[in-house]
């Protein structure tokens, strides 16, 4: 199998509108992780994203009758892209359907290349049903985003380019995975030719489809997508694409959102490029491969796959980064209520920049504060400024990693509930973003239940965030619960959350 891509590799058609992306020397995170590190640019294609190559492979090789019908795909956004100016070249009819989530620069892009786009659905799957239905209703030849041998082939020139660019093989390449194309085709030309070479793939924690086809042996559908990681947002890996990952790939590593968004801060750092998450999660791997494995002096390759980000997700992206890297540390801590207090808690901080500072009244004996405070990378230095302030008599709570205080209290520390709110209970829900959402969701919920509490913002996530305090007496709390479940919105109840409990009850 692999020989026969090899050759499909090699053939392949991409230089007529794909450029051979640099590799780009990562100075800045070398030096900081100890290896020598490797950017292959594929933001830098003419559609700022690598899928360019697989598309126009394609289609360069329809039939005359295959290119008449015109051409149709289901795409998050980069596929359309390439689709659309692969098909623009040849002259072809494009279709492009892509979910209603979609970032609005990819939609925009798509339509300014000349295709048709049909917004339908709110994950990729929803957009490849019903492209499939105007495949059947309307003949369109229906063109892959990922799962086919052209467009795998078109994708490994990259991994040809990796080995040709360097001096010596790479010791490890990572790849960021979604459908599979991309991964497949690297591991294809690498494994052929350079089978020593460590291919490692790279998957969001919220849509790890190769992970868990590896972990039960065949292919499964995920449950559940996160889009924030819109571009590799698929609920199952491609059926040609398992049939090499599976094979081929030398290790799954998937990354949390908060980690993609300090890998794209590292990015920026070292290119001054904004990448798309997506585009970003093949370095959070690498980091957490290097982490893991404490390496030092290796070659290390990651794939920046794509730079089709919305300008507003930079709001949302800004803000945790820091967290992700572990650079930021929130605190909750209690200080007496006195002259000097504030001054004397900030001396003990020493250079450590605040980052943020909220503080409202709340009794005469104890203030409460909610406190950002930058510090180093380094593991330890969290739990070590923690410790500080506890021998310093400090009550201080690490609130880091809390949902509700990185995304709601951190813009709502303003005093506690009045004493008659007492059957006060706090539910954080989360929402596919898209126009119309809030108000879908306050009128699902607003008819039944007096709302004490409430805080959203749009900050260019996938996802709308919403904290709600209800009014619930506790013998009705089974029938709250039985219509939330109705609501279809994922949802936690965080009445007993210590941050809550802290600044708001």
């Amino acid at each position: 199998m692999l020989n026969e891509y090899l050759k499909k590799i090699l053939a392949a058609r991409v230089y007529d509108v794909a450029i051979e992306s640099p590799l780009h020397t990562a100075t800045f995170l070398s030096e900081r992780l100890g290896n020598q590190i490797w950017f292959k640019r594929e933001d830098k294609q003419p559609v700022y994203s690598f899928k360019i190559r697989g598309a126009y492979n394609k289609v360069v090789q329809l039939s005359e009758e295959e290119k008449a019908k015109g051409v149709i795909a289901a795409s998050a956004g980069n596929h359309a892209q390439g689709l659309a100016l692969a098909a623009k070249e040849l002259g072809i009819r494009a279709v492009i359907v892509m979910p209603r989530t979609t970032p609005e620069i990819k939609v925009m892009s798509v339509r300014a290349r000349g295709a048709r786009v049909v917004l339908h659905g709110d994950s990729f799957d929803e957009a490849f049903k019903h492209s499939q239905k105007l495949v059947e209703d309307k003949g369109y030849t229906y063109v892959h985003p990922y799962d086919d041998p052209d467009t795998i082939a078109g994708q490994g020139t990259i991994g040809m380019e990796i080995l040709r660019q360097l001096k010596h093989s790479p010791d490890a390449i990572f790849v960021p995975v979604g459908g599979g194309g991309l991964a497949a085709g690297v591991a294809a030309y690498v494994k052929a030719l350079a089978p020593e070479v460590k291919v490692i793939a790279v998957e969001s924690t919220e849509s790890a489809c190769l992970a868990a086809a590896k972990e039960a042996g065949s292919r499964v559908i995920l449950p559940e997508v996160g889009i924030f990681a819109d571009g590799v947002a698929v609920a199952q890996i491609g059926e040609n694409t398992w049939e090499i990952c599976k094979d081929y790939i030398d290790e799954v590593i998937t990354c949390t959102p908060d980690e993609i968004c300090a890998a794209i801060k590292d990015t920026f750092d070292d290119t001054r490029a904004v990448l798309e998450p997506a585009g970003a999660l093949s370095v959070a791997g690498l980091k957490k491969y290097v982490e893991r494995e404490q390496c030092s002096d290796q070659n290390l390759v990651a794939i920046l796959s794509g730079a089709n980000v919305n300008f507003d997700r930079l709001r949302y992206i800004s803000e945790v980064a820091e967290i992700g890297e572990g650079r930021e540390v929130i605190l909750a801590v209690t200080i007496p209520e006195q002259p000097g207090s504030f001054q004397r808690f900030c001396s003990l901080l020493g250079r450590r920049p605040i980052t943020e500072f909220n503080y409202r009244y709340g009794d005469d004996n104890e203030a409460q504060i909610y406190v950002g405070v930058k510090v180093d990378a380094e593991p330890g230095s969290r739990a070590a400024l923690v410790d500080e302030l506890r021998e310093d008599g400090y009550p201080v709570l690490d609130i880091s990693d809390d949902e509700i205080a990185k995304y709601h209290i951190r813009h709502m520390v303003g005093g506690h509930a009045p004493a008659h709110v007492s059957d006060e209970r706090v539910y954080r829900f989360e929402f596919p973003e898209r126009p119309g959402a809030l108000l879908n969701f306050l009128k699902k919920l607003g008819k039944r239940f007096n709302i004490s509490l409430f805080h959203y913002r749009n900050h260019g996530a996938a996802y709308g965030r919403v904290l709600v305090g209800l009014q619930i007496d506790d013998d009705k709390r089974e029938q709250l619960h039985g219509y939330l479940e109705e609501l279809g919105y994922r949802y936690w109840d965080e009445t007993e959350n210590p941050a809550y409990q802290l600044f708001l009850r």
